[in-house]
């Protein structure tokens, strides 16, 4: 059971780093739409764990793949935006969230 102060964090983490993939990392990933589905704190808030979805993109594995190599500048970008709210940046870490793709494959499996 996750503690209040580490919903908190999450929530605000979630909302800074969906913002940040809409509006400040354009370089890094082009025209890859970037969502933030849901991120876990660590009890100590020392790591985060970054759950998105990906999409408008031919390979989701390599997109992955470049998010994790730019790790250090998104943590940056994140670190100036919170760091008058949290005593530790966490550190993050990427992982695909595949749960949108399931859904619509249940529901395609379900029609037949």
């Amino acid at each position: 059971m996750d503690s209040t102060r580490q919903l908190k964090v999450a929530r605000l983490i979630q909302k800074e780093l969906g913002e940040i993939f809409q509006r400040e990392t354009r370089l890094f990933f082009g025209n890859a739409l970037i969502t933030v589905t849901q991120v876990r704190v660590s009890p100590d808030l020392g790591v985060a764990k970054v759950y998105v979805s990906l999409f408008n993109v031919p390979d989701t594995k390599a997109l992955l793949k470049q998010i994790q190599e730019h790790t250090k500048e998104v943590r940056a970008k994140l670190s100036d935006r919170i760091k008058k709210q949290v005593r530790v940046i966490p550190n993050l870490v990427f992982f695909q969230d595949d749960s949108l793709d399931y859904a619509m494959r249940i529901d395609e499996l379900l029609k037949k």
